[in-house]
């Protein structure tokens, strides 16, 4: 993952990788994406506006995952169970393309309240 990406809410800021698709190229053209934090469960997401790239596309995620939700637009980071989650896997409402991943202090995003300023830039 060479594109670098932080992601900065609230008081939290993360930082991940973007993996190797048409999404990823998408969204990193895009950048710096901002929009209000909304939260489902253990996701947050945000309206983002970009337009959606080929790349995989499932509803079963990874803790970390970054994907694009075509219904709704939005940018989404996957740190836990979902209220569609069958078990403590986190799943997606529908499938999303999957774009990249986030590794470090997940466990800070538990604190963001529904929203609150969320950009997401590149970290060169």
């Amino acid at each position: 993952m060479n594109r670098q990406i932080r992601i900065r809410a609230g008081d939290v800021e993360l930082l991940g990788g973007l993996y190797q698709n048409e999404m990823a190229d998408n969204i990193w053209s895009s950048l710096p994406l901002e929009g209000k934090v909304r939260t489902w469960g253990d996701e947050i997401y945000f309206p983002a506006g970009v337009e959606e790239g080929a790349g995989e596309k499932r509803a079963e995620v990874k803790v970390g995952e970054l994907g694009y939700w075509d219904q709704g637009g939005a940018f989404c980071l996957f740190f836990g169970p979902t209220p569609s989650s069958r078990g403590s896997e986190p799943r997606a409402a529908s499938p999303v393309v999957v774009f990249g991943k986030v590794k470090e202090g997940l466990e800070d995003l538990k604190n963001l309240s529904g929203g609150e300023e969320i950009r997401v830039e590149r970290a060169d």
